[in-house]
């Protein structure tokens, strides 16, 4: 089978969310553009990391001045929308890449299917070639403020979860929590 992938190169929207209760949720990227939606499941350690990483890269971009004054002077929105429906899983994501195209001045992002254990980087379309069930991928240009959108809701999304003990720093269970540095006791 050969490998899919889906470009989203004017995005109108790059998001995350989750579906479930805290403990139980299923967090998803997804991207749209011109009536196309991508929706990938995605781990919430991911989703700090993606968010993490934007941030760092658009501080390196300010001090570098690789950025044009332009497109680091738009402001952002808040996304407070819901995801998009039908909220219909295109894949499980593996791994994440980000590149910076100053030719363009995007932020390009892509989002790889989880494969085997002997793909550990983003492959390119020479790479997926050679491959014969290469991953899917998603590929999304944002402009910075998109990014930053991006970022705001992310941190959001991930610290709405479940409420981290002050003790071990494990999640605390709507049924409470049983704290390895309490001996087992319950808190």
């Amino acid at each position: 089978m050969s490998r899919i992938t889906t470009s989203h190169e004017s995005a109108e929207r790059f998001t995350t969310g989750t579906v479930g209760l805290p403990g139980e949720r299923t967090f998803f990227l997804q991207a749209r553009s011109q009536g196309a939606l991508s929706s990938v499941v995605v781990e919430k350690t991911q989703v700090q990391a993606l968010s993490d990483r934007l941030k760092t890269l658009i501080r390196e971009l300010q001090i570098s001045g690789e950025a044009s004054l332009d497109e680091l002077s738009v402001s952002h929105n808040k996304d407070l929308a819901p995801l998009d429906f039908p909220l219909e899983e295109d894949f499980r994501v593996g791994i994440i890449g980000i590149s910076w195209d100053s030719a363009i001045q995007r932020i390009i992002v892509h989002i790889q299917a989880m494969a085997g254990e002997e793909i550990e980087e983003v492959l390119d379309d020479s790479q997926a070639l050679e491959i014969e069930d290469a991953p899917d991928i998603v590929i999304v240009w944002l402009r910075i403020h998109q990014a930053r959108t991006f970022i705001q809701r992310a941190e959001a999304v991930v610290a709405s979860g479940r409420q981290v003990c002050p003790f071990c720093g494990l999640p605390i269970n709507v049924e409470g929590h049983l704290c390895p540095r309490a001996n087992g006791y319950r808190r």
